[in-house]
């Protein structure tokens, strides 16, 4: 049976590969508000266009070597180029907690690094890195720990967004068929929010199995490239899915011929 150490490397590996996939898709197809993102450095509409598949296919080629050569410099990289790409919201003029609501992005890599993180850090860097032989517990303790507020930072920036009453989210409720958005905004936005503090406080694997559940049937009605918009949101159901293997197993008490025994659930 594969350790659940081994299943948090392997999910978050596939749902950083599965986040720059789907962001370098975007790179190619030329999507429209990456416009707003090139003008911060003052690159025009016509040169963004242009330099656009460039950015996308350095995306798409880090996501697949992770799935076929992982390394600890794209580990490291993915971490930083989330972040940048993520911090271009905010500095375009989007709500801050559109760089939050990306913490997947970001904090999947970052916790796949963590799990694999051996020092020093300079060393092997083009060495492939597969899960170690030994996982200490403090180690484990740090990818836990990261991954809770990985979720926590998802969960509360999208519930944020829905509070503030998002024009892509609320397109999304019109296209279900909701006819009071705001109310529906409203009630999505606290209860994301209180399932953010949740997991940051006291993290239950039956919430977050629930939770994953939600974020993965909730990022598939988008209006447009539902497809590459479900895959490039991969690193916050890896999170989600990672921070459940990393969640000790409940306990239970069942019966024996020689009196009651304290079992795993």
């Amino acid at each position: 049976m594969i350790q659940n150490e081994n299943k948090i490397y392997y999910t978050l590996r596939i749902a950083a590969a599965m986040c720059f996939i789907g962001h370098g898709a975007f790179g190619i197809i030329g999507k429209e508000i990456w416009c707003n993102y090139f003008a911060v450095f003052g690159i025009g509409r016509a040169s963004a266009y242009h330099v656009m598949p460039f950015v996308g296919g350095m995306d798409i080629l880090m996501g697949f070597s992770l799935l076929f050569y992982p390394t600890k410099l794209v580990f490291g990289w993915l971490v930083i180029w989330g972040c940048f790409t993520a911090l271009l919201r905010p500095m375009s003029g989007e709500p801050f907690a559109e760089m939050i609501e990306r913490a997947g992005n970001y904090g999947a890599p970052l916790a796949l690094l963590l799990l694999c993180w051996k020092r020093p850090f300079f060393q092997h860097l083009f060495s492939i890195i597969g899960p170690p032989d030994e996982f200490e517990k403090k180690t484990l303790a740090n990818v836990k720990l990261c991954l809770q507020c990985v979720v926590f930072l998802l969960l509360f920036g999208h519930g944020v967004l829905n509070i503030i009453e998002k024009k892509g989210i609320m397109q999304q409720y019109t296209a279900l068929g909701f006819s009071n958005l705001a109310i529906v905004a409203r009630f999505v936005g606290v209860f994301e929010i209180t399932a953010s503090l949740s997991i940051l406080i006291s993290p239950l694997r039956q919430v977050v199995v629930f939770l994953l559940v939600w974020k993965i049937a909730t990022e598939l009605f988008y209006p447009h490239w539902e497809l590459f918009e479900w895959i490039e949101r991969g690193g916050s159901y890896g999170a989600l899915l990672a921070l459940w293997f990393a969640l000790p197993k409940s306990k239970t008490w069942i019966k024996r011929p020689h009196g009651p025994r304290l079992m795993e659930a």
